[in-house]
């Protein structure tokens, strides 16, 4: 990478000094023309330093193209014109126009300097991404620790990562506890705190304690490289607007040439023959000049490079251009529940006791559910984490299948589980008003109450729903294999218009078909998942967008655009960057059509000069370049 940039940098420098070298010259022979009358030949060598000194590269690369069987580029486009320029002054009657044909090469290599600044720019807010590929390893091997590149670490094996360092490779940790700084990849300023036995991904910066971790991945599997090698491959998905850009200069350039020819040739011969013919050809080169596509050609691949950069920057990483003309599209929005509006992790949200206090009535709920493995059992000991030291005896634990578990805590019988244990007992017990899964306890044949337990809602799904449909999102939809309860609850919660709850991972597949087929010509739909059975759905959907990169290797395959942290509210700043994208991309299309028409316009009717044809070609391609530049700031901060 250093290798490449390095180099990238020297060229431009090399371009400046080039522009600087032969913009002197140009005065020079300026001078001289003005001062000695030398016959228009000799003239001519001495303009010839200054344009071959600029213009090689373009020469160059339009000989490559008509060897290449590639003749219709712009290069071949400022060739023509310039070597026109240079013959037009042997024309009887004719002025000289050589400091116009150098300026014209200096002024493309001006714009193309430009160009490439932008694109480093752009490159350097991707390569942000890049910083993140960690350098070194520190491995133990045979009971020292050595410094490796990362790619040479097996999977299994044991690092060491201490404070400030980056981690360089998927793992679990093994000792320590240390608080990550997750920033590179999620976009996400709050540090994340990790323990033993926590999985850690590669890219993260270690802020606090020494880890000792144990690889699960190879380094060319890891995180950070899947993510440097997607936003490195992001461009090559060119989208539609891209690839009309292409398909459109390959027929316009053709008939420019072709349409310069006639200019030059077809007036003359009604017009008065060879005396006019050196007026016309001079409107034809400054013809060419103009209708130069570069503008086009540069600004628009640049603008879908600044967006995609500006994404990956918030921590939404787009897996092509393409995506960004779906995306600002967007009509339909399918999410899936679990993970991707809701955390995916139980927890207990309400005690409600009968005889005795809500701290007592989880003490005893956590104490009976202490050895389960049921992840309803770990919300319980979650919510009353102290039971270890109180001194309680439990005897005689007893899981009765479909029902719950029953347990003997200081002498008392405790039965902890669902309605139908309850009602085995013959216990009076009351439903809950709220909805989730609800756990009876009752001590010694005595209801003792209930504990609410359910799926958490993400904090800012209902800001994320909302977002969307201020953006225009006509509908959005919930799937869920969930229950039908759970399902409607959480609808109500985020306002999402349409739910179907109980499905399997196929059912979801066949809804988001009906839903394709029902959307409105030209509009799209994304489906949102996180899961590892989402992949499906994701490569069906226009867009699949992956929650949490954090999460499933599946689900980041599968999917077009990757949101790095679990925040719902992502995917309408994914729609507001791509739609702001999309918008600059249009304005210079229009801009430099528009530009360049009514500058070929003029110089048909014999009013343009080379002059403005020089400006309407590098002046539209500068600012058509420094619009594309706003698509990296794309989508505001909020």
């Amino acid at each position: 990478m250093s290798h490449h940039h390095h180099h990238h940098h020297s060229g431009s420098c090399r371009k400046v000094a080039l522009i600087l070298a032969a913009s002197l010259l140009l005065a020079v022979a300026a001078w001289v023309e003005h001062a000695l009358a030398l016959p228009t030949w000799q003239l001519l060598l001495v303009y010839l330093v200054p344009y071959l000194l600029v213009g090689a590269s373009t020469l160059r690369e339009a000989a490559e193209g008509i060897v290449h069987g590639r003749v219709f580029n712009e290069d071949f486009l400022m060739a023509v014109a310039t070597i026109g320029a240079l013959a037009i002054g042997f024309m009887p009657g004719a002025d000289t126009e050589f400091a116009e044909a150098v300026f014209v090469m200096l002024f493309f290599q001006v714009g193309e300097l430009f160009e490439s600044y932008a694109e480093g720019r752009s490159r350097d807010s991707i390569a942000h991404l890049v910083e993140v590929r960690p350098d070194t390893a520190h491995v133990e091997r045979g009971g020292a620790v050595e410094t490796v590149a990362p790619d040479e670490v097996a999977v299994g094996e044991t690092i060491v990562v201490s404070p400030g360092e980056r981690v360089p490779l998927d793992g679990v940790i093994l000792s320590g506890q240390a608080s990550l700084n997750t920033v590179a990849l999620t976009g996400e300023s709050m540090p994340r705190d990790v323990g033993e036995g926590d999985e850690i991904v590669s890219g993260c910066i270690n802020l606090s304690g020494v880890l000792r971790v144990r690889t699960t991945r190879s380094f060319g599997e890891s995180t950070v490289s899947r993510i440097i090698h997607l936003v490195e491959s992001a461009n090559e998905q060119k989208s539609r607007s891209e690839s009309f850009i292409s398909r459109f200069a390959r027929v316009y350039t053709p008939i420019v040439v072709i349409s310069a020819v006639m200019l030059a040739v077809v007036p003359p011969l009604f017009l008065g023959g060879m005396a006019v013919f050196a007026q016309w050809l001079h409107r034809a080169l400054i013809f060419l000049v103009v209708s130069c596509p570069c503008a086009l050609v540069i600004s628009v691949p640049l603008t879908f490079f600044g967006g995609l950069g500006g994404a990956s920057r918030r921590g939404i990483l787009i897996k092509g251009s393409n995506y960004m003309d779906t995306l600002a599209r967007l009509h339909t929005v399918v999410f899936d529940k679990t993970g991707t509006l809701t955390h995916g992790e139980f927890e207990v949200v309400a005690v409600h006791p009968e005889k005795c206090d809500e701290r007592e009535l989880l003490h005893l709920a956590a104490h009976v559910e202490h050895y389960s493995t049921h992840p309803i059992a770990a919300a319980l000991r979650e919510a009353f984490p102290s039971e270890a030291t109180d001194g309680c005896r439990v005897e005689a634990v007893e899981e009765l299948s479909g029902r719950g578990i029953r347990a003997r805590v200081d002498g008392r019988i405790v039965c902890v589980g669902n309605a139908k244990m309850m009602g085995d007992l013959g216990v009076e017990w009351h439903d809950c008003h709220l909805v989730g899964t609800i756990i009876h306890v009752a001590i010694d044949g005595r209801y003792a109450g209930h504990i609410v337990i359910n799926d958490r809602i993400k904090a800012d799904s209902h800001q994320a729903v909302a977002d969307l449909k201020a953006l225009g999102v006509d509908h959005t939809v919930m799937l869920t294999g969930d229950r039908e309860a759970v399902a409607a609850d959480v609808a109500r919660q985020t306002g999402i218009d349409e739910y179907h709850a109980q499905l399997l991972p196929i059912d979801k597949v066949s809804h988001v078909e009906r839903l394709l087929a029902a959307a409105p010509r030209g509009a799209t739909l994304a489906f949102v998942g996180d899961g590892i059975n989402d992949a499906p759905v994701l490569k069906r959907a226009d867009v699949g967008i992956a929650m949490g990169a954090l999460g499933s290797d599946a689900a980041i395959e599968a999917a077009d655009v990757v949101l790095m942290d679990d925040s719902p509210a992502k995917i309408a700043t994914a729609v507001r960057i791509s739609r702001c994208t999309i918008a600059i991309a249009h304005q210079n299309v229009w801009f430099a059509i528009g530009v360049k028409v009514a500058i070929l316009a003029l110089a048909t009717v014999g009013l343009g000069t080379m002059w403005m044809a020089v400006f309407a070609d590098v002046g539209v391609t500068v600012l058509a370049v420094l619009n594309a530049m706003r698509a990296l700031m794309a989508g505001g901060n909020r």
